[in-house]
């Protein structure tokens, strides 16, 4: 729950942490931000450690390919198949989980967190994952729920005629139906991630580094040309791209050997799973009913910021997920602390922000529904027109 009040439902009252524009000076807001926070976080914090980050690459690289070579060893040989459909199910669904702790060590390498070093981090960033996503992440980072400039999830205003809208009209629901909020979240967790991969899908309008030139593959994250990147960024985007093609061709070269059935057993399905987690994890992240998002006018780096949420999620979350859910607004803060002194820098912080720190321990996927369908379209606030607040469907 929220460090803060909450309605007779017992659901935290996040708005008395955001309505930061009408409440607080800016002023205030800025003397809150990096100073005085960093004093309040252990110096020890803020420095990796290469055995331990190490330890942690190993770790999760050995795990992934122990569960393969288990399955692919000893499942084909068990004489049920419902069991054995039930084991690759069960592994997929494991494998997922490791395949994305994976994928946060090469988030963490992104912002120079894991190693000292610059190209050390980049390097095995690449390795992990790609840099794709590491530089339009970084402009999340500077413009978190600014309602143009950040990079993604940036909500649709109630005016604005979006695909979901439409698709609602040809299933004839009403906005708050639970089926039509089913197959749009089913769709969500499904191809969130290659819609926003390959045309830059909720990304704000103002967040391109230049003008749109309209054409095919303007907005891909593939592509070192597009309108996403800078020139400077080309080069690495484009080895990346290259990186991608390798490892399909690694694939293909495994599909040749042990069939293409096995590779979609062994990866296709994790990587799905990948997909589920990295789209549900970063949409909570900054998505909850009483979350603002800010226009221009009422932005700050603070506001933005702020509007970041922790969320606990067991042993998964802290051991296998690197804590990037339980310990995301210290991240927020400081995105160079490496994830295993998130904890210890969370308490820290935690007593400085006071009611503006915010937590909620509403079960995860339970968290997911409820705001996938109460956080649809934002409108201006009653109390300030460039303080955007998701829209009442029940008024």
């Amino acid at each position: 729950m929220c460090c803060g009040p909450h309605d007779s439902g017992g659901r935290p009252l996040l708005n008395m942490c955001f309505q930061i524009t009408a409440t607080y000076p800016a002023e205030m807001l800025w003397n809150l931000a990096s100073p005085r926070l960093r004093k309040a976080i252990p110096e020890a914090c803020f420095r990796p450690s290469v055995v331990r980050s190490a330890a942690h690459v190993l770790a999760d690289v050995l795990l992934a390919v122990g569960l393969a070579f288990a399955a692919l060893e000893l499942v084909p040989q068990i004489g049920s198949r419902a069991l054995r459909v039930a084991l690759w199910m069960l592994y997929g669904y494991v494998q997922g989980l490791v395949f994305t702790g994976i994928w946060i060590l090469a988030h963490e390498c992104g912002h120079y967190a894991l190693f000292p070093g610059r190209k050390v981090n980049d390097a095995i960033g690449f390795f992990l994952h790609s840099a794709l996503l590491k530089y339009t992440h970084a402009r999340h980072h500077r413009y978190t729920n600014h309602i143009e400039k950040d990079t993604a999830y940036v909500p649709s205003r109630e005016e604005e005629i979006t695909w979901s809208r439409r698709i609602s009209e040809v299933l004839h629901q009403t906005e708050d139906a639970p089926l039509h909020s089913a197959i749009l979240l089913v769709c969500h967790q499904l191809f969130g991630w290659q819609a926003y991969i390959a045309c830059y899908a909720s990304g704000g309008p103002g967040s391109l580094v230049r003008a749109s030139r309209g054409k095919t593959f303007d907005r891909c994250h593939l592509n070192p040309a597009a309108c996403i990147f800078t020139a400077s960024e080309a080069a690495f985007v484009g080895l990346s791209t290259l990186g991608l093609l390798g490892m399909l061709l690694l694939l293909a070269m495994a599909a040749s050997k042990i069939g293409w059935a096995n590779v979609a057993l062994l990866y296709g399905v994790p990587y799905a799973w990948v997909n589920n987690w990295l789209v549900a994890i970063t949409y909570l992240h900054h998505t909850h009913r009483d979350i603002q998002h800010f226009a221009s006018s009422g932005w700050t780096y603070m506001n933005g910021v702020l509007s970041t949420i922790d969320r606990p999620f067991g042993i998964v979350g802290r051991y296998v997920f690197h804590g990037i859910i339980d310990f995301h607004v210290v991240h927020h803060l400081f995105p160079q602390i490496p994830f295993y002194h998130a904890e210890e820098a969370t308490e820290a912080v935690k007593k400085e922000l006071g009611e503006r720190y915010c937590f909620d321990d509403t079960p995860f996927w339970l968290a997911l529904w409820r705001t996938f369908r109460e956080c649809q379209v934002v409108v201006p606030s009653k109390h300030a027109s460039d303080v955007l607040v998701w829209k009442d469907l029940g008024a």
